[in-house]
């Protein structure tokens, strides 16, 4: 029938996806990983893959929590992790046990300040 409007058939095997930031889709991870990975770019210009990870983060931002520094980074901020999850404290040595306020959380690490 030609120009006649047909409806779409719906998949049978339909998966619910995650809607992500700049419009990508992302299929549930398989295997119950929570990593996954995202298409980001234009097939005429290559596909680019970006690594997204799915779990939640340790910190949230304007809590307190109490750290050891264990490490300095380049630019000399110290090092303290939470479950392995990287925060950058300013004004710190190693060594130092304070008490600190998460100012920022981004996808791997925090950064906070010092607060007693």
């Amino acid at each position: 029938m030609r120009g006649v409007a047909t409806p779409l058939i719906a998949q049978k095997n339909w998966e619910p996806t995650l809607i992500l930031e700049r419009g990508g889709r992302h299929k549930k991870p398989k295997g119950g990983k929570n990593v996954g990975y995202r298409n980001k770019g234009h097939k005429k210009f290559g596909q680019k893959y970006e690594r997204i990870d799915l779990r939640p983060k340790p910190v949230k931002e304007g809590e307190e929590y109490e750290v050891d520094i264990k490490e300095l980074s380049r630019r000399g901020e110290g090092i303290a992790r939470i479950e392995g999850f990287v925060i950058f404290v300013p004004n710190t040595k190693i060594g130092d046990h304070i008490k600190i306020k998460v100012t920022k959380v981004a996808k791997r690490y925090a950064i906070a300040e010092v607060i007693q």
